[in-house]
């Protein structure tokens, strides 16, 4: 005998659909300028800088069809839906960030060898622009940050961003200030280690995910200690807990004969639910316990 039950807990909610379409207009408009001033200007650090929003804004894209296909309905094709993609999606955002770090990098090292003079000035009202559009969209996710990997990274990325606007502005006022030209390519790949800090991040929790790995704040040993010591529960076998997205938490485990079984599963349900964030429980319960004990 088994029981599923499903609760609606953690879904992104449906407001970040606005946060999704502003980020976006706001940086495309802003690489553009950043992509503009910065040839007019010279400037690798501004270049760089536009490169890798440019795959911010890629990564944010990918994160927002994630979150509508997480949103579409189970079918027999796919019975958990299309809850996953927003795990595939964190994977894809982190690996495009990392690989903007190379770019980045070989064109800082081409710099050093040749370097050029800089437009102070338009670099500093350039990269300035960039703190607050990347400020204000990472003021856009930062409530949904601590409950949805994806969210999380969006916000990271822009955040970040923030930071390395700031760091540009103050490379092109030392530049201007002492005529330093290789401040340029330092803090080109200064911007590639502040990606390659929050991508790494990134990337190890997706790929934790990704391979079924207890989400992060998941206490199995807890969670069985509270089952173990549920009345009338003999044993509790084959306990997995596993994400079916990024915001929800799946659980599957066998326990011998129990009664009464709907008041035992509605508990177990609530609890889980309400004390470990799991939306989808699924318990097995099985007369015979040896054979519970031996099932694969």
């Amino acid at each position: 005998m088994s029981s599923e039950h499903h609760h609606d807990h953690g879904h992104v909610p449906v407001s970040f659909d606005r946060a999704f379409a502003i980020g976006a207009a706001l940086n495309v408009v802003f690489i553009a300028a950043e992509v503009g001033y910065g040839f007019a200007a010279d400037s690798l650090a501004l270049l760089a800088d536009a490169g890798h929003n440019a795959a911010d804004v890629l990564g944010l894209l990918l994160a927002w069809g994630a979150v509508w296909a997480s949103r579409q309905k189970p079918s027999q094709g796919f019975t958990y839906g299309w809850r996953r993609s927003s795990i595939m999606a964190s994977l894809v955002n982190a690996v495009l960030l990392l690989a903007a770090v190379g770019v980045i990098v070989v064109e800082a090292v081409q710099r050093f060898a040749n370097p050029e003079p800089v437009a102070t000035g338009t670099v500093m009202v350039v990269a300035g622009l960039g703190i607050l559009v990347n400020g204000i969209t990472a003021w856009l996710f930062a409530r949904g940050r601590k409950g949805d990997l994806n969210i999380r990274s969006a916000f990271q990325h822009f955040a970040a961003d923030a930071a390395v606007s700031a760091g540009v502005v103050a490379a092109a006022l030392v530049m201007r200030q002492t005529g330093w030209l290789w401040v340029d390519p330092v803090v080109a790949i200064a911007v590639g280690a502040v990606i390659t800090v929050t991508g790494w991040a990134t990337l190890k929790e997706a790929l934790r995910l990704s391979l079924d790995a207890v989400p992060n704040g998941i206490d199995c040993a807890t969670i069985e200690a509270y089952l173990a010591a549920l009345p009338g529960v003999q044993a509790v076998h084959h306990l997995h807990v596993w994400p079916t997205s990024t915001t929800e938490v799946a659980l599957h485990l066998v326990i011998p004969e129990a009664g009464p079984h709907d008041a035992l599963l509605g508990r177990i349900a609530h609890d889980l639910g309400h004390d470990h964030g799991i939306a989808h429980p699924t318990i097995q319960i099985e007369a015979d316990a040896a054979a519970c004990a031996c099932a694969g």
